[in-house]
């Protein structure tokens, strides 16, 4: 694993849960953590169960030991260690964005084809148990025609303006802020649920404009240097409208501005039979409505996502004993290693990564042009 900080954590603690309630054929084995500093990442290694460690990733990449390399370090090195490990033959999972730019995504996928490698992005919401039965809902025609998806995707981290100045806040290192880092989750749920984007109008915005120089601490946490100020070159929050190629109309927000937001990622499908919405701060259930239901008791109904007919539920613990966020993770990971030992592609992968690429460059030049942009592959 690349990185070991927020994502690395949670990467990790799957890694080591997935035997406990998954039967695998291969058990993952913690080789070595890379990180730059190195008091920093052996002390992440001991505490998150690596054998060992190395300063520089192009060592880990290069040992024979290892299988698969793991990426959770800023948006801007992803690029340059997937082509690496892919012609070092490596199978690869990487957060997301997939990249800074559409044409460095384009690259990776590239790298990962030629090299015949296994390839996953980690858009974790989808193994969510609730979602992955919105899906199944979806695909039985439950649903009908699907006519609305709208998503928000709310937190509020950064409203302080003396938070400080992170790599979340840089372009050139994030490719953007609200937008790639909470709205690419929501991209990726909508292209999963309902299809593929064609079209997209919006705006994004920047309240903050300068903010103190720092760097994150942990988490979502940041520590400030306050003796120097520096420019925020990233959107704070993102608006658009999107059309589906299904004649679905979406739309989208995101913002690191919703004060009393944490982690509100939520979701509402409306079709011509019924509808669905989901809400991450209570994943394990979804309201559903059926329009064939008869009347006087029509309306929303809550499911508890937490039976064995529910994607996954099944292995953990006895229905309405609820599951938490790191397992979506878990099943994100039980999905890659499964590929890797059956031979097939997982998903979401490198292709997803390329596609909602797209979707976030298409928001970017609607919002510089202030009209509706077609999605380019």
């Amino acid at each position: 694993m690349i990185g070991y900080q927020f994502m690395g954590k949670a990467h990790s603690h799957a890694y080591r849960d997935l035997p406990f309630f998954f039967g695998t054929e291969i058990k993952p084995v913690l080789r070595a953590v890379s990180g730059r500093k190195e008091e920093a990442v052996k002390d992440a290694a001991e505490q998150m169960g690596w054998e060992s460690y190395e300063t520089d990733w192009r060592k880990l990449i290069e040992r024979e030991d290892i299988d698969v390399v793991d990426i959770v370090t800023p948006n801007h090195t992803h690029a340059e260690i997937a082509i690496a490990a892919a012609k070092a033959g490596k199978h690869i999972i990487t957060e997301k964005p997939l990249a800074l730019t559409l044409e460095e995504a384009r690259e990776m996928l590239q790298a990962v084809k030629e090299n015949n490698v296994k390839h996953m992005i980690c858009h974790n919401y989808r193994f969510a148990p609730a979602v992955q039965f919105a899906k199944k809902l979806i695909e039985d025609g439950k649903l009908g025609h699907i006519y609305h998806f709208r998503a928000n995707y709310l937190q509020d981290f950064i409203m302080d303006p003396e938070f400080p100045l992170v790599w979340r806040l840089k372009k050139e290192v994030s490719g953007s802020g609200a937008l790639g880092d909470i709205g690419a989750h929501s991209i990726d749920l909508a292209r999963f649920l309902v299809g593929e984007i064609t079209e997209v109008v919006g705006t994004m915005e920047t309240f903050i404009k300068e903010r103190p120089a720092g760097e994150m601490a942990g988490g979502l946490k940041g520590q400030a240097d306050n003796s120097e100020y520096g420019e925020v070159t990233v959107d704070d929050a993102v608006a658009f409208i999107a059309k589906f190629e299904s004649g679905t109309l979406g739309t989208f927000e995101a913002t690191r501005f919703a004060g009393g937001n944490r982690n509100k990622n939520k979701f509402e499908i409306n079709g011509e039979k019924g509808s669905l919405r989901w809400d991450m701060e209570n994943m394990n259930t979804l309201d559903v409505y059926f329009a064939e239901d008869e009347a006087g008791l029509q309306g929303f109904r809550t499911i508890s996502c937490t039976e064995e007919e529910h994607p996954y539920a099944g292995a953990y613990w006895p229905p309405g004993h609820i599951i938490g966020y790191e397992h979506t993770f878990i099943h994100l990971i039980h999905e890659f290693l499964h590929g890797i030992t059956g031979n097939v592609q997982p998903a979401p992968n490198f292709e997803d990564g390329v596609k909602n690429q797209a979707i976030l460059e298409a928001v970017e030049r609607s919002s510089n042009s202030r009209k509706w942009e077609t999605v380019r592959n």
